[in-house]
């Protein structure tokens, strides 16, 4: 079994209680469409556990596969030096069959983020450090396609159905796998 490395970090994107007893990590291209597909089965997944559950997500863009996949992380990083990476990765996700730089530029706009400081973002690669973090962690913890969970720092090898990451879950929850 693979495991994660590094373990989340404060530079991560979290959402829920940082002492959950399961941790979920999830990597993610957000042009892929598997990982769109994941997206609602994930938003699933977090409200059925609530407070049992912190859920962070990593950038693993396919770009060679997925050419907006980077532009939409610079969007994400961008929505995140506002305190808004939630939101606008939601939405990147919510929109990805119309995925485009127009439609990523009218995202952050939707969301008070300056246009201007996003199309700059994609086009200087602002956060690509971060970005590129985010892929070289996958790959040391043996991630090779999107998306790859991660249920308190051990790969998850199943599917990413509501029912098959629940199931997994609760298996953590009661084995007692400390986080």
């Amino acid at each position: 079994m693979s495991a994660l490395r590094p373990p989340i970090t404060p530079h991560d994107h979290v959402r829920g209680p940082a002492n959950a007893p399961i941790t979920l990590v999830e990597y993610g291209d957000y042009e892929c469409p598997h990982c769109g597909a994941a997206h609602p089965q994930v938003k699933l997944v977090e409200r059925h556990f609530g407070k049992r559950l912190r859920f962070a997500f990593r950038h693993f863009p396919l770009s060679q596969a997925h050419p907006l996949a980077e532009p939409a992380a610079e969007c994400a990083e961008t929505a995140a030096a506002y305190s808004r990476f939630w939101p606008m990765h939601d939405a990147i996700y919510e929109n990805q069959d119309d995925l485009s730089l127009p439609v990523l530029l009218a995202l952050a706009k939707a969301l008070s983020i300056p246009e201007i400081e996003a199309r700059d973002a994609v086009l200087t690669q602002k956060f690509a450090p971060k970005i590129r973090g985010d892929f070289l962690s996958g790959v040391r913890s043996g991630v090779n396609g999107t998306p790859t969970f991660f249920i308190n720092g051990v790969r998850h090898d199943g599917s990413y159905l509501f029912q098959d990451l629940a199931n997994a879950i609760e298996a953590h929850l009661y084995a007692g796998v400390a986080p």
